[in-house]
C-alpha cells in the first residue's frame, strides 16, 4: 500500500487507551484481507480526497481489518464508535480533535497554541465540534506535503447515538468538504440509502464485502486452518470446507466456535451436529442478544413480530409480497420492518425480486429458541 501512512511493526501506544485492548484482539489472528487492502490502496492513490466505506454484516471482520490497518499504520487517527460510551459525538469530537493535535501539529507548533487548541477542545460543545474539527483538518491538510496523507479511520460509525446531534447533520458532524490529502475510511454495517447519515460533496468509494464471496470464504478456510493447525485431526480438507460452509463467511461465528470445537470435539470427516457444541458459546450468544435488542428497540408492534415469525422460521430468503402473503398484511408494513432491520439482514435478488433473509442461520436458529417471539 505504497499510499498508506509509513508501514510499522505492530503496535497499539498510539492510540487512546480505551481503544488499545480493542485493537490488540482485533488484531489477532488475523490473516488475509488483501483484496481490501488493495482496494483502500487503489483509492488512496487515485483519489486526492475523500471517503472509502467497508460496508458488511455482523462479524463479517470490518473491525479486525481496521484494527489491522491502523496498528500497522500508527500516522492514522482511529476512533470506534462501537467501544461502551463512545458512541456520542462529543465523543468522538473530542478524541479525534486530540488526536489530530498530538499527532500533526504538536511536533512543529509553539507549546502555548497546543495548550489553547487543546483548552478549546475542552469547552467544545458538541454543535461547535463540527467547525473545530473541519479547521484541524484544513490547518494539517495544508502543512502536508504531496506524498503524505491525513487518514481518519473511523469504526461501527452507524453506532453513533443519533440523540446527541441534531438529525440533519453528518454522522459525528463528519465533513462535507475535504481538503487535499484528507480521508475518512469508515466501517458499517448495511444501510438504506436514503438513510445513510452523511451528505458528501467529495469523492467516495464504497467496498461492500459480501460482493466478494470467493474471495471471503478463501479468508475464511485460511483462518480455520491456521487456528485448528496444532490439531491435526481436525484439519482435514473436507472438514475445514464444511466448517466453512456453516460458517457462512463469517469471523465473528468463527472465533468463537473454534475454541469450543478445538477443545470439546474430535470429529470425523463428514461435519455432523455432533462435530459443534450443543450450546453456543458465551460470548456468541451475547453477540446475538446484542443484536435482538437492537432489532426490539422500544418493543416491537404485532406486524414486526409476525415479520420476524416468517424470516425465524424460513430457511430459504422471502419476497415483502411472500411475506405479506404469509402473515395477511400489508406489503407497506412488512418492508418497513425490514428495512429497520436492514443490517441483519441478507438482502438479494432473486428472479428478478428482492428478497430477504437473517444475516446468519446461527443467529436465526438462536432466535427460534428463544421466547421472546410468543
Amino acid at each position: 500500500m505504497n499510499s498508506s501512512p509509513l508501514s510499522t511493526p505492530l503496535s497499539t501506544a498510539a492510540y487512546p487507551i480505551e481503544f488499545q485492548q480493542l485493537l490488540r484482539e482485533k488484531s489477532e489472528n488475523f490473516i488475509g484481507r488483501k483484496f481490501v487492502f488493495s482496494a483502500i490502496s487503489d483509492f488512496l492513490d487515485s483519489h486526492s480526497r475523500g471517503y472509502f466505506t467497508i460496508v458488511g454484516t455482523p462479524g463479517c471482520g470490518k473491525s479486525s481489518i481496521l484494527a489491522q490497518y491502523v496498528t500497522a499504520h500508527p500516522r492514522s487517527i482511529y476512533y470506534n464508535a462501537a467501544v461502551e460510551g463512545k458512541n456520542r459525538a462529543e465523543d468522538f469530537l473530542a478524541s479525534v480533535c486530540t488526536q489530530l493535535i498530538d499527532k500533526y501539529l504538536a511536533a512543529n507548533g509553539e507549546t502555548s497554541e497546543i495548550v489553547k487548541l487543546k483548552s478549546q477542545i475542552q469547552n467544545l460543545e458538541s454543535h461547535d465540534g463540527s467547525w473545530f474539527l473541519s479547521l484541524l483538518l484544513q490547518q494539517i491538510s495544508d502543512k502536508l506535503n504531496d506524498r503524505q496523507k491525513l487518514i481518519i479511520v473511523i469504526d461501527s460509525v452507524d453506532a453513533i447515538a443519533r440523540t446527541s446531534q441534531p438529525p440533519s447533520t453528518n454522522l459525528f458532524y463528519l465533513p462535507r468538504y475535504l481538503g487535499d490529502r484528507t480521508y475518512f475510511i469508515l466501517a458499517r454495517r448495511p444501510f438504506l440509502r436514503e438513510k445513510s447519515g452523511l451528505l458528501i460533496e467529495t469523492p467516495s468509494q464504497t467496498l461492500d464485502l459480501r460482493d466478494d464471496p470467493a474471495q471471503n470464504r478463501e479468508d475464511v478456510l485460511n483462518y480455520i486452518q491456521q487456528y485448528l493447525s496444532t490439531a491435526p485431526d481436525l484439519t482435514q480438507p473436507e472438514f475445514c470446507q464444511q466448517l466453512a460452509t456453516v460458517s457462512e463467511n463469517n469471523f465473528m461465528y468463527l472465533s468463537q466456535m473454534l475454541p469450543a470445537i478445538k477443545d470439546n470435539s474430535h470429529p470425523d470427516a463428514n461435519l455432523g451436529e455432533s462435530s459443534l457444541p450443543s450450546e453456543l458459546p458465551p460470548g456468541l450468544a451475547a453477540y446475538y442478544q446484542n443484536h435482538w435488542l437492537r432489532m426490539r428497540g422500544d418493543g416491537l408492534s404485532a406486524i414486526e413480530l409476525s415479520v420476524l415469525n416468517v424470516l425465524v422460521h424460513s430457511t430459504a430468503s422471502l419476497s415483502v409480497s411472500a411475506i405479506a402473503n404469509i402473515i395477511d398484511g400489508d406489503e407497506y408494513d412488512v418492508e418497513k420492518a425490514l428495512d429497520n432491520w436492514i443490517e441483519f439482514l441478507n438482502k438479494q435478488e432473486i428472479r428478478e425480486e428482492i428478497c430477504y433473509s437473517l444475516y446468519h442461520n446461527s443467529f436465526r436458529e438462536w432466535l427460534g429458541k428463544q421466547s421472546i417471539l410468543e
